[in-house]
């Protein structure tokens, strides 16, 4: 097969979360268990960071990554979902994965996922984890991709777990209380580990205290470090301080375990971490005159930050090209939503993409303004054609509607 067929049959054969939503949820890591072993348990040949959270685990992940290349490490870096190519997901100093390497993985385990109905993550993270054994790298950086207990990368023993912060997210397969969740996401908390905590939050803060004096863990909270420095970064993005405090927090329990970090490699890491890492559709400009900025924030804690950075631009009118997917509370972000805007709604393109003009009734019924278009494209070409150089356009509302126009 080609890369191409390759990533089709990957795509087409096995359930994946961001395609079909809850039925590709696997409450167990018993085939990860089993596919390890099957590659002769390659999560046990590296060094790694285990980084989970309901917003902020992307950036953060890559800022750390950044920062440990400076350092003149050799850095594997595990993300999800990609943007535009597969290969986005598993980088080495931010090189992506070779197209050679999927197709032989895919080809040489085939059958084996045929056998044991693997899902495309619980496959990707087995590719992921071989892949770093294999190229030897000094540390790797682990995102989880959704909770944490149960996610097929909580099979590591990590040199320091992180959690970034709880939010009301995936509550289908979660929990639907702040509590709830951030039990599961707890779970990645091991024994005699320390965990870093991103944020501290009244409804959390006790579960994690419980779960990590239960695992002999030590605990930190970095929004309670003092003398937090705030450095430059090209990951823009008011939210992006959060995130940083963790990354320096991490690297300091990093230092401990004998890495040497720098300051240089500290600052040049966090000022880098776009360029060093490749990571894309976080408060991404894409042109100005008229201003077009993309973020891949969607729920709403996520939604909350970017809205209040946006109100703060200046513009003559603000343009909202917007898709969500179909398992979206859409009533409960659209107070978080400016209502003085015009509104280009789209579905984005995957099979739980929800409908335009489903779409477009509820902002509408609610008070807002804008039209349904058929795709992500044509509604960013609409609010091109009407806005003028001193308006600005938004598009997001999905990481799926950003990956359409990178």
């Amino acid at each position: 097969m080609t890369y191409q067929d390759t990533v089709n049959w990957m795509f087409q054969q096995l359930p994946m979360y961001q395609n079909q939503g809850k039925t590709a949820y696997k409450a167990d890591l018993d085939n990860t268990l089993q596919f390890a072993k099957q590659l002769q348990h390659p999560e046990n040949k590296f060094k790694s960071i285990h980084v989970a959270g309901t917003n902020g685990k992307g950036s953060t992940s890559h800022m750390l990554a950044s920062i440990l290349q400076e350092a003149g490490y050799k850095v594997g870096l595990y993300t999800s979902p990609h943007l535009k190519d597969f290969r986005e997901r598993i980088k080495i100093n931010g090189k992506e994965i070779s197209e050679a390497f999927v197709v032989e993985f895919i080809e040489k385990h085939k059958s084996f996922f045929e056998a044991h109905s693997l899902s495309f993550f619980e496959m990707t993270v087995g590719m992921a984890f071989d892949y770093f054994s294999r190229e030897k790298v000094d540390i790797a950086i682990i995102e989880v991709g959704m909770g944490g207990r149960l996610d097929s990368t909580n099979i590591i023993t990590p040199e320091l777990s992180i959690i970034t912060n709880i939010g009301l997210d995936h509550t289908q397969f979660l929990g639907t209380t702040l509590e709830a969740i951030a039990f599961e996401k707890g779970g990645i908390i091991k024994p005699n580990v320390p965990v870093v905590i991103g944020e501290t939050q009244a409804e959390t803060k006790e579960v994690f205290k419980q779960l990590a004096d239960s695992r002999n863990s030590e605990i930190h909270f970095a929004d309670q470090q003092v003398g937090i420095k705030d450095y430059e970064s090209d990951l823009k993005g008011d939210y992006q301080k959060k995130n940083k405090a963790t990354v320096l927090c991490a690297i300091e329990i990093v230092r401990s375990k004998g890495f040497v970090v720098s300051e240089k490699a500290v600052e040049n890491g966090i000022r880098n971490a776009v360029k060093n890492t490749g990571l894309n559709g976080r408060w991404q400009i894409l042109q100005e005159h008229p201003k077009i900025i993309c973020d891949t924030a969607h729920n709403k804690e996520g939604l909350h930050y970017a809205m209040a950075q946006l109100l703060r631009e200046p513009y003559k009118t603000l343009h909202m090209v917007f898709g969500v997917v179909n398992d979206k509370d859409v009533k409960s972000i659209l107070p978080l939503l400016p209502k003085n805007a015009l509104y280009y709604f789209c579905r984005p393109n995957i099979p739980r993409g929800l409908d335009a003009e489903v779409l477009r009734d509820v902002f509408i019924t609610n008070g807002f303004e804008g039209n349904a278009y058929n795709s992500v494209q044509e509604a960013l070409s609409a609010a091109k054609q009407v806005a003028t150089e001193s308006d600005v356009i938004y598009v997001g509302g999905s990481t799926f509607v950003v990956a359409e126009i990178i």
